[in-house]
């Protein structure tokens, strides 16, 4: 059931950010109950992210949408404070933030 939420929160991008919210590191947790209810904790990047109205009522919905869901209730936190370092590699890797390869420095 875990892995099919996350496969709905891979479909749910912040507007501004060409990256879906689960690589961007803003969903903390996610707990399924055996009667199929999901508590969800996630963030924002920022506590005045102008989706802060509308993100986690699209989240909570596609969540709902997941067949098995029987119920969700989604806290929205911001401790911990969301940073860069939360982010997967791959989304690092989109927004220009992490190497390809590590380069060292040449001997002479």
């Amino acid at each position: 059931m875990k892995e099919k939420i996350i496969a709905a929160l891979r479909t749910i991008y912040d507007p501004e950010i060409p990256v879906n919210i689960w690589e961007l590191g803003l969903i903390y947790s996610i707990d399924v109950d055996e009667a199929g209810h999901a508590h969800i904790r996630m963030t924002l990047t920022a506590p005045n992210c102008p989706v802060a109205g509308s993100l986690p009522v699209e989240v909570q919905r596609k969540v709902t949408e997941v067949p098995g869901v029987t119920g969700v209730k989604l806290d929205l936190v911001f401790d911990p404070p969301w940073d860069k370092s939360k982010m997967s590699p791959a989304a690092r890797l989109a927004l220009g933030l992490e190497d390809i390869v590590q380069v060292s420095p040449l001997k002479r």
